[in-house]
């Protein structure tokens, strides 16, 4: 049933990739219709979010961020398919980054570094990163079922050089990197909800109390890396940039959790700025009741 899926879907996928981008955003118009209009996929979910993380704008405002989240979230899956074909040369021209210097300042001292994102902007095109600095880049991502399609999608994004590893299997890694004094990268995005039961730590994001993913922070202090943020910027349509700052490179003078809240923060200023780029089709705030009191 795997195989039939796939031959019968990704024939379809590679015809949308392979089409020019004036031409992709249209296709991308007429989706969103039927996303928004027509199914109304998740808008309870994405408005009840924007309630919880910006309770002093009105509905009006709110209803607008949502508008212009959604066309940008369709926008990210075609996105997401043009990279299965999507040319060196034209993703490096579409995704740039302003500070690469800061990455190689970072590899020159000799340690290796755990760089941190949220799901903003356009997380996927991260990936061409790897032709622009020292580092050996390492990705966590989430298996795909489907295994025909899960193959696919890491020969796709691998060919910009990055390598992917499901994150259970990135703490063997790192270990493994660090007694053969491999510098690598580890990109981590750690804005999502945790799983209640692999939940240590609960924070406040947007103001509400949620469950929060550590791996992180526990990564740096554990093997002593450099923490980074990237911060995304879309500048127009289908054209992204991004920034890198450094957390701390001595992660281990930290109290607990501290540099994960300054992560949180770091999203968050980064949300503020503009809302309508976030993913708020996740349910991010689905734990909130759970806190435990004890």
């Amino acid at each position: 049933m795997n195989f039939l899926t796939y031959i019968l879907v990704y024939p379809l996928i590679w015809l949308i990739s392979i089409l020019p981008f004036r031409i992709l955003y249209l296709v991308s118009d007429a989706v969103y219709i039927l996303i928004y209009y027509i199914i109304g996929y998740r808008k309870k979910v994405v408005l009840d979010n924007l309630k919880l993380a910006f309770p002093n704008k009105t509905e009006k405002e709110l209803l607008l961020i949502r508008k212009k989240f959604f066309k940008h979230f369709v926008d990210i899956f075609m996105e997401m398919i043009k990279s299965f074909t999507i040319s060196t040369k034209e993703i490096n021209r579409r995704y740039t980054f302003t500070n690469t210097a800061l990455l190689d300042e970072l590899y020159s001292n000799g340690k290796s570094a755990i760089l941190v994102g949220a799901h903003y902007a356009n997380w996927e095109w991260i990936m061409s990163l790897n032709s622009f600095v020292k580092y050996k880049g390492v990705a966590a991502y989430t298996k795909v079922n489907n295994p025909y399609f899960n193959r696919k999608i890491l020969k796709t994004r691998e060919r910009f050089g990055v390598i992917l590893k499901q994150t259970p299997k990135i703490l063997n890694l790192v270990k493994e990197n660090q007694k053969k004094g491999i510098l690598t990268m580890y990109g981590l995005l750690s804005d999502q909800s945790p799983h209640i039961a692999k939940t240590y730590y609960w924070s406040e994001f947007f103001g509400v109390k949620v469950p929060i993913h550590t791996g992180a922070e526990m990564l740096a202090k554990r093997y002593d890396l450099n923490l980074v943020f990237m911060k995304t910027r879309k500048i127009k349509r289908g054209f992204y940039e991004t920034s890198f700052s450094v957390i701390t490179t001595t992660p281990t003078k930290f109290p607990d959790y501290e540099l994960t809240d300054i992560f949180l923060r770091k999203v968050e200023e980064q949300v503020y700025e503009q809302p309508e780029y976030y993913f708020w089709t996740h349910k991010r705030f689905k734990h909130k009741d759970k806190y435990p009191k004890s």
